[in-house]
């Protein structure tokens, strides 16, 4: 088996959208940037805690918020519930929706799907500021780009 190297990795312009593509969901999705980076951290972890998330928290803004926004969004779900007896401490894992998010940012990533283009399925292509108009044009430009 090959190991990876940087060189795949920027042959593979794995990162050359990143930025419209994590706007995109954000902007769909009703999330800021530290809250999806956070559940793309928490979705490589698979199974967490609270002690977890917050040691995942360290590198973002502080946000009391952000944990029950998650939990309420349904962005996080409970794996298993605490008994207190055996199970001390609730297990979490990053909920279908979430996960659905990040595989579809992964495959936007690697080209092999596109970011939606109509008014039903994203928000920016209604243009309302001018931000949607100038991210419409590099929406285009990463569809373009394969």
């Amino acid at each position: 088996m090959k190991k990876l190297e940087a060189k795949d990795l920027k042959d593979l312009n794995l990162l050359k959208h990143y930025r419209i593509i994590r706007k995109w969901a954000c902007k769909n999705n009703d999330l800021n940037t530290a809250d999806l980076e956070l559940l793309i951290y928490l979705d490589c972890i698979d199974l967490f805690t609270i002690k977890d998330f917050k040691m995942g928290t360290y590198s973002y803004s502080w946000n009391n918020r952000r944990w029950s926004k998650l939990i309420q969004n349904d962005w996080i779900s409970v794996w298993r519930k605490r008994n207190r007896t055996t199970q001390k401490y609730n297990i979490y894992k990053v909920s279908f929706r979430g996960k659905q998010l990040i595989n579809r940012i992964y495959r936007i990533m690697l080209g092999s799907d596109d970011i939606p283009t109509s008014n039903k399925r994203n928000v920016i292509m209604k243009g309302k500021s001018y931000m949607d108009k100038v991210m419409i044009t590099s929406i285009k430009n990463v569809n373009k780009d394969i």
